[in-house]
């Protein structure tokens, strides 16, 4: 399993914890729900908040990053004229929710490009500033780029964003639990991440970050539900809003803290060691695919946290080298038979466009030098 970035992977110790919350919640809803919920969820909050620097009143619990990302565009509202920054790297999910918002406000959506390999943060830095108009209302800026697997300069972005009054939303889908975060260091007027990529907590765990200075905006979840009007004591009008979605599963939520718990504990040097551990494999990693087959990386060692993407051959005949028959997108061949004939889970994709391809590998607790040696056997006999 290379894929980690994907979806993430739960412990077996998690899982075992959300299935006796499932099961008392089941039991007895009434009183989970009324009185166990909201004790649980402000504890997995404070353990969250502690570890990406964060003030938990600022902090709410949503189902993935994309979620929280939907929640602040779609509780903005944009002027004919407007413009909304992009880039060319981000992530498509958050992008068509870029795209949706502007279509609908008559608004427009700006694209600052990247070249592939990126050289150097300053690179990225100044591809987006040089995007920046007196129009430019809010940039959506990703932490850690999905498709290319690079780590973006997030602070210098949004401190000269904002020396241009210009907001930022980050897209932090990857950075809890690969990257020491200090959410409050950082400064971004939004940032929303995932909790169960790196942070290996259940699916259906992310958060939202709004500053305190933002939360005037009324910044409102996808479902409005009783807390829009049913304050309560030693919560935010922010929490008040998220925390109650409606009737729904909340379990993913309350594991978050045991997740970090269970990280923190594998290595000597807690969770901090962790992200050590995993930097310093994957760049191994990406040295002997590199080496081994004579592949072109995305981006410098500074620009990589637990993620790595390398530049394959292109396709000869990009249409055939995908299977229509699997979900949400065609698959490139190249992974399923990666899979099937060798049991490796790696992601290969066409980026940006076809017959550009890319191989995406990940470091995580349960990975070794020796996996990668091993792809580099089976793509051998794919090149």
């Amino acid at each position: 399993m290379l894929n980690h970035g994907a979806f993430g992977a739960c412990p077996r110790a998690v899982l075992e914890l959300q299935q006796r919350l499932r099961a008392e919640m089941e039991q007895e809803p009434v009183r989970f729900f009324l009185r166990r919920m909201q004790p649980l969820l402000d504890e997995s909050r404070r353990a969250l908040a502690a570890l990406v620097g964060a003030d938990p009143a600022d902090l709410v619990f949503v189902r993935n990053a994309t979620t929280g990302v939907n929640s602040v565009l779609r509780s903005l509202r944009f002027q004919p004229g407007d413009e909304l920054l992009v880039t060319d790297h981000d992530y498509n999910a958050c992008r068509n929710a870029v795209r949706f918002v502007a279509q609908r406000a008559g608004a427009r959506v700006v694209v600052a490009a990247l070249p592939l390999p990126v050289e150097s943060p300053r690179q990225v830095v100044d591809a987006v500033i040089a995007r920046v108009t007196g129009r430019t209302r809010l940039a959506v800026i990703d932490h850690v780029t999905s498709p290319t697997a690079i780590v973006f300069p997030i602070e210098e972005l949004v401190r000269q964003l904002k020396e241009r009054n210009v907001d930022t939303l980050v897209d932090g889908a990857h950075a809890p639990g690969m990257l020491p975060l200090d959410l409050g260091r950082i400064g971004a007027a939004y940032y929303a991440g995932n909790c169960h990529k790196w942070l290996c907590a259940p699916k259906g765990a992310g958060f939202l970050h709004v500053r305190p200075d933002q939360q005037q905006q009324q910044i409102q979840p996808a479902v409005i539900s009783h807390g829009f009007n049913t304050p309560r004591p030693g919560h935010t009008r922010f929490q008040d809003a998220f925390d109650w979605p409606g009737t729904d599963d909340p379990t993913p939520w309350l594991c978050v803290g045991e997740a970090i718990r269970f990280l923190e504990a594998l290595t000597g040097g807690g969770m901090e060691g962790l992200m050590r551990r995993n930097h310093k494999l994957v760049l191994q990693g990406r040295r002997t695919l590199c080496e081994a087959l004579d592949l072109s990386p995305t981006c410098p060692e500074e620009m990589v946290g637990s993620i790595a993407a390398l530049r394959l051959p292109d396709d000869a005949d990009p249409a055939a080298a995908l299977d229509a028959s699997t979900a949400i997108t065609p698959t490139h061949r190249w992974q399923l038979e990666l899979l099937e004939q060798f049991g490796i889970q790696v992601p290969v994709y066409h980026w940006p466009t076809a017959p550009h391809k890319l191989l995406r590998i990940s470091a995580q607790a349960y990975n070794t030098a020796a996996q990668y040696e091993r792809l580099v056997a089976a793509l051998r006999s794919l090149l």
